[in-house]
């Protein structure tokens, strides 16, 4: 065949790169792509959650269940109806924060150096402790199913919601942290909370970011209220007002559901930890 003569053979294969910046080869590629198109391996990685991403999906409903719990919103609707309610609000929501806070941070402290996270994967520990953090909210739902009113109406508050208006600024505070910290249904979803940022095995700003957004998404339902109280107007009282009166009706049979539904989550964390 004369060098003048078009060639008939293909050219050699090449592989295309992969459009991503990751280096890897790109061999399941038959031909360059017109669209920048992942390899496979890119492709694996984009659709596995990051550590962060795995952690904030575990915690963001035990967060939300702390938010939604009645009482503390019943008592910061009373806190803002009193002569000082603006500030005593504020101090009552800070001490919230702070509550959920220290007791999130304590159980970092302990479970970071405990070994929460054994080769990427929770230890024994932390799905025997969701395990029995489950099986008790399990059974104080059970509980509070059974005490709950049958008439709504005749639903009745804690006593000490009836001093709230005679609270210092201090107590108001304290009343707030010890809401948050020591209330039968938030410590054990915060523990949980707190074991499960702590056995991801991340670094100490991505811990402390997840706790900080689990602490957020948690006063949520105290800075609704606030909010209202302090954007609302004229009308935000008569909201307020039917705010409280419903959860009051309706206190114990929220609770019993919230306890049941997050303790059957924790029963099924712990287990798989366990069995994996």
């Amino acid at each position: 065949m004369g060098s003048g003569a078009p060639s008939t053979r293909s050219p050699p294969f090449r592989p295309a790169t992969c459009a991503w910046p990751c280096g890897h080869g790109s061999a399941d590629h038959k031909r360059r792509p017109r669209r920048p198109v992942p390899c496979r391996t890119c492709a694996r990685l984009i659709a596995t959650p990051t550590p962060l991403e795995a952690v904030l999906g575990d915690v963001l409903g035990l967060a939300a269940g702390v938010a939604v719990s009645p009482l503390p919103i019943i008592a910061v609707i009373l806190i803002l109806a009193t002569p000082r309610g603006r500030l005593n609000g504020v101090l009552f929501t800070v001490g919230w924060i702070i509550g959920l806070s220290i007791l999130g941070a304590i159980m970092l402290a302990i479970a970071s150096p405990a070994g929460a996270s054994a080769h990427k994967h929770p230890a024994t520990w932390v799905g025997a402790l969701k395990l029995a953090l489950g099986l008790l909210l399990v059974v104080f739902g059970a509980r509070q199913w059974r005490k709950r009113p049958r008439d709504p109406s005749q639903a009745t508050l804690p006593k000490w919601m009836g001093a709230i208006d005679r609270l210092t600024p201090v107590k108001v505070f304290g009343l707030g942290t010890g809401l948050a910290a020591l209330n039968a249904k938030n410590a054990p979803l915060t523990i949980a909370a707190g074991a499960a940022i702590g056995s991801a095995g991340l670094p100490v700003g991505q811990q402390v970011a997840a706790l900080a957004i689990f602490v957020v998404i948690a006063t949520l339902g105290l800075l609704t209220p606030l909010g209202v109280f302090l954007l609302g107007g004229a009308r935000a009282r008569t909201t307020l007002g039917n705010w409280k009166d419903w959860a009051a009706q309706h206190n114990v049979a929220v609770m019993a559901v919230l306890f049941f539904v997050l303790g059957l989550k924790l029963l099924g964390d712990g287990i798989s930890v366990l069995t994996s």
